[in-house]
């Protein structure tokens, strides 16, 4: 698949995902790539190998991805996507099976990667106003954690990772 004519589509909100395009724009051959873009500027004319990347927003891709994912058909596609709450495979694999439901049986879904990604910092700003509200609870300190551990994604094992995921795919 490698050798395809492909197209590199993506969302992102606070350039986690566009991290793993631009990983992606510089793995595969350049030669290619017939499309480099965000979900909002994509053409109606895509060839049928698609790489498209979402960020994560309640547990599934997040508004114009799937809107964009609707409406393809007979197209082969290779998710990825972050998520700033993270670090469980279990849990990523529930957002990309939320994320398949919007994929026609047309599609080929070919492989997937997710991985953590830093959060905008008003996050953690909301996070600290529950806490004060909130006294003692161990389920904010942990979103906290979260959010300090997400800050350095992704990063570079995370990029290895999708790098190692395309070309052995």
């Amino acid at each position: 698949m490698i050798d395809e004519k492909y197209s590199i589509i993506y969302s992102s909100k606070t350039g986690n995902t566009q991290k793993l395009a631009e990983t992606l724009q510089n793995i595969l051959p350049k030669d290619n790539c017939q499309y480099y873009c965000s979900v909002e500027k994509a053409p109606k004319d895509l060839n049928n190998l698609l790489y498209i990347g979402f960020w994560t927003d309640k547990g599934t891709a997040d508004t114009q991805t799937i809107e964009f994912l609707k409406q393809l058909k007979n197209k082969k596609i290779f998710l990825f996507g972050t998520a700033g709450y993270g670090g469980s495979q279990n849990y990523f694999e529930g957002i990309i099976n939320n994320v398949k439901k919007n994929i026609d049986s047309s599609n080929t879904l070919i492989g997937t990667f997710m991985c953590q990604g830093k959060m905008p910092l008003s996050v953690k700003e909301r996070y600290k106003k529950m806490q004060e509200q909130n006294n003692s609870s161990l389920k904010i300190d942990a979103l906290i954690a979260n959010f300090d551990r997400a800050l350095s994604h992704p990063d570079a094992a995370d990029l290895k990772k999708l790098e190692e995921q395309i070309l052995n795919s």
